[in-house]
């Protein structure tokens, strides 16, 4: 009897762990609050990726997929973010000035008081970006290009 019970109880903790054991989460990468200045994150899939109030200056991110990743309050300085999917992003606060954004896709971003000064916009798609209109007037003064993805016109996905 105790040989028949140990097995009827080891193939239900079993059955238990096999069933209702949660499998592993694919969860983002959590690179918050972290001094990485000069990084190289080029060519990765970093969706859903977090670098709130990172420093990332002169960091290249040029070819990753960053799809929902959020850069809250981050220092993007002189970083390269050229031809990146950077579709439904977060950049509010976030300092990107001197960046390069060429080809990049921005569709659907949150970049309310993200600070844009002397940014390499050529052939980005800002479509659906929640901008500041002030930011998005200098960002007009600079836009050209046709984004090699999208075939949007930087222009027109601004609104100038």
């Amino acid at each position: 009897l105790g040989d028949v019970y140990k097995r009827q109880l080891l193939f239900f903790v079993c059955s238990v762990l096999f069933f209702f054991y949660p499998l592993p989460a694919y969860s983002a990468l959590d690179y918050g609050k972290q001094t990485l200045i000069g990084s190289d994150f080029s060519n990765i899939d970093l969706k859903g990726a977090t670098f709130y109030l990172s420093d990332l200056q002169d960091s290249d991110f040029s070819g990753s997929d960053l799809q929902g990743a959020s850069f809250f309050d981050a220092k993007l300085e002189n970083a390269n973010l050229s031809n990146t999917n950077m579709r439904d992003v977060t950049m509010d606060a976030a300092i990107l000035n001197g960046a390069n954004l060429s080809n990049s896709i921005l569709e659907g971003a949150f970049a309310y008081n993200a600070k844009f000064e002397n940014v390499i916009i050529e052939g980005a798609d800002f479509t659906d970006v929640l901008i500041a209109n002030d930011v998005r007037n200098k960002l007009c003064v600079i836009a050209n290009g046709i984004n090699s993805v999208t075939n949007k016109k930087t222009s027109e996905t601004l609104d100038c």
